[in-house]
């Protein structure tokens, strides 16, 4: 077994299941785990913790260039119950070519890359073209609150000369067959994601007036609620392309050798299938209710009632965001937000015409494409330090495999040649040719 397989494997055995509470299980076995690899190969790691158990290791390697480019990932991953598994989520075990386990996909295989190659670095002596500064972070599958976000509040210094960023969500193989029917495996479009929409987590409560379930009511919050998240739900967000998306679906509809129709986009996703997955998610704003909360006696009109919605906005679209959210909501629901982070977006030029370069170094068939993820990551902690950022985790992915499904989906993987792929790509990206 190759050593980045083996990292994998190791961190997935590791159960970091992040259950969204302070004290979930907690990140500690696995940071340590990272930082031994890095001192191993005489990386000084810096370690700490947010709370206890709760915690990141950063780590500086010195370049050509004081400059710095930051290379960031999370050690924690979603809950999976092993009754819904093929191979038990946290076995780590190596089957049909793949190293399967919760966080192969999101984001552990990513950080194993960047582990075996800095520890490659130190045996043959190389060196980067500039600082590298290394960040496996605690809590990002919940707000970031215990890791990316302690650590830009409380070890600025640690991040000094940072510029730039990648991290996970791009980078990877996506097989296409052209509007003319060429065969699959002719057409790999690799998305690099140069921003994400905006986060916004709230809390929506209704007030009312508490009473007896048999009369009638006087202002039951419970109804109240409910016509307020179906509107909510109903909602058709109208159409918003932001230029890192416009140039997706240009590049894309080149790629495929078709015209893509930027007035029936949502019909377009359908004709496109797995191509249209790329931009689907990203031409609108979103608001999901999601949590519901209220009563405790069936006979018992209550007060108060309470919901959770998941929003999501594009850049460029805040306001229009709210302003359409307290119209939906209404006068009578308060909103409150559980987390709220602006949207980021990075420059298609630079940084990213050297990712592109990168990949298409080790496979020439390569079709980069700038990405906009529907989701987010810790770049938006990082870009409150003025570093912009890009998801760029490279792997070259059979086209049957369905990357966006494993995402904290059920039998997560990743092929053990994806990942081997995937460290010879930051090797050319990060260090000058001898």
């Amino acid at each position: 077994m190759t050593e980045v397989a083996a990292i994998c494997s190791d961190l997935l055995r590791i159960d970091t299941t992040n259950d969204g509470t302070p004290d979930g299980s907690g990140e500690r076995p696995a940071a340590e785990y990272v930082a031994g690899l890095l001192a191993d190969v005489g990386i000084e790691p810096t370690v700490f913790e947010s709370a206890p158990r709760r915690t990141s290791v950063v780590a500086r390697i010195p370049g050509d260039s004081p400059e710095a480019l930051l290379i960031h990932g999370h050690l924690d991953v979603v809950p999976a119950d092993p009754s819904e598994w093929k191979l038990h989520p946290f076995s780590g075990e190596v089957a049909d070519g793949c190293v399967n386990g919760r966080g192969a996909v999101d984001m552990k295989g990513s950080l194993s890359m960047t582990l075996a190659l800095v520890r490659e670095w130190a045996r043959r002596g190389a060196r980067p073209k500039r600082d590298i500064v290394l960040a496996f972070l605690a809590d990002e599958e919940a707000t970031g609150e215990y890791g990316a976000g302690y650590a830009v509040t409380h070890h600025r210094d640690l991040f000094e000369g940072c510029t730039e960023a990648i991290s996970e969500s791009g980078g990877f193989s996506v097989t296409l067959p052209s509007a003319g029917g060429v065969a699959a495996g002719e057409r790999r479009v690799y998305p690099v994601a140069v921003g994400e929409r905006g986060t916004a987590w709230m809390r929506l409560t209704a007030h009312g007036v508490a009473g007896h379930g048999s009369k009638p009511p006087v202002d039951n919050p419970v109804a109240e609620l409910c016509r307020a998240l179906a509107r909510l739900a109903d909602h058709r967000w109208p159409v918003r392309l932001t230029p890192g998306v416009a140039t997706l679906i240009e590049r894309l509809g080149k790629a495929l050798g078709t015209t893509i129709d930027l007035d029936r986009l949502d019909e377009e996703a359908e004709r496109l299938g797995r191509a249209g997955t790329l931009f689907k998610g990203v031409i609108r704003n979103s608001a999901n209710p999601t949590m519901l909360d209220a009563g405790y006696k069936v006979n018992v009109i209550p007060g108060t009632a309470e919901a959770h919605a998941d929003g999501r906005f594009l850049p460029g679209f805040r306001e229009e965001f709210l302003e359409t959210l307290d119209r939906l909501l209404g006068p009578k629901i308060t909103r409150e937000f559980v987390s709220f982070q602006d949207a980021v977006d990075s420059p298609t030029v630079g940084l990213f015409d050297d990712l592109c370069a990168a990949l298409l170094t080790e496979d020439p068939g390569a079709r980069p494409v700038p990405y906009i993820m529907s989701g987010g990551t810790d770049a938006k902690s990082f870009a409150s330090l003025g570093i912009r950022g890009y998801g760029f985790a490279p792997l070259l992915l059979d086209p049957g495999l369905d990357y966006f499904g494993m995402f904290h989906g059920v039998d997560e993987r990743v092929p053990v040649a994806g990942l081997e792929f995937g460290v010879r790509v930051l090797d050319h990206l990060l260090t000058t040719p001898a």
